[in-house]
């Protein structure tokens, strides 16, 4: 029976804030692993990430069985699943960071480098920033958060994307199709949106 969340553990840098925050949040048993067995009995899944796309996506496939968990797990079963940031990016089917990448393709898309219309406008977009819904789901509601990033989500679908934010232009704030979904924001650094944002997922039965 599954039970429990899997926060995977492949190197991505803010795995212990991530994991405190969803301790604050009230996850009683978040286990922090790089064994795919632990995915595959995983109630629900965080996947985290700081850094480029390539070596985010380079690192999360070099542990042996953890991609075909990922898709077992959550294609194929549909636990619930959360990707922070570059954990989030990594959903697309691409990511043109240093050269282009494949991603996990679990939603249409590819992630490109911000491109602010107003060149004063400086890149990274870094700071606190509105959460603008623009679908009905669950987990997204109207807030600030905070973001930290140099490339953002480029979704081809539209009912994918869930919330955006403005930096020199249109942004995906998040992402979001039946079981997944995906934070640009870091819920980890956000304060009481990103609590409650964690809180919301900890409870989502998609």
């Amino acid at each position: 029976m599954p039970e429990g969340l899997a926060l995977i553990d492949y190197g991505a840098g803010n795995l212990r804030s991530v994991e405190n925050a969803l301790r604050t949040a009230g996850a009683t048993n978040v286990r922090v692993t790089a064994e795919p067995e632990d995915v595959l009995r995983a109630e629900r899944i965080v996947l985290p990430g700081v850094g480029a796309f390539a070596a985010c996506m380079g690192a999360l496939s070099a542990i042996p069985g953890m991609v075909d968990a990922l898709n077992s797990r959550v294609i194929q079963q549909g636990a619930p699943f959360l990707g922070v940031c570059v954990g989030m990016q990594l959903m697309a089917d691409a990511g043109e960071e240093f050269g282009t990448h494949p991603g996990l393709g679990w939603i249409p898309g590819t992630v490109a480098k911000l491109e602010p219309a107003d060149p004063q406008i400086r890149v990274p977009h870094m700071g606190w920033n509105d959460v603008v819904p623009v679908i009905a789901h669950p987990l997204i509601v109207p807030g600030e958060a905070y973001f930290l990033h140099s490339f953002a989500f480029r979704t081809t679908e539209e009912s994918t994307l869930a919330a955006t934010t403005d930096h020199g232009g249109t942004v995906t704030a998040a992402v979001a199709r039946d079981n997944l979904v995906g934070a640009q924001f870091h819920p980890e650094k956000s304060q009481a949106y990103g609590l409650a944002f964690l809180a919301r997922f900890l409870d989502w039965r998609p």
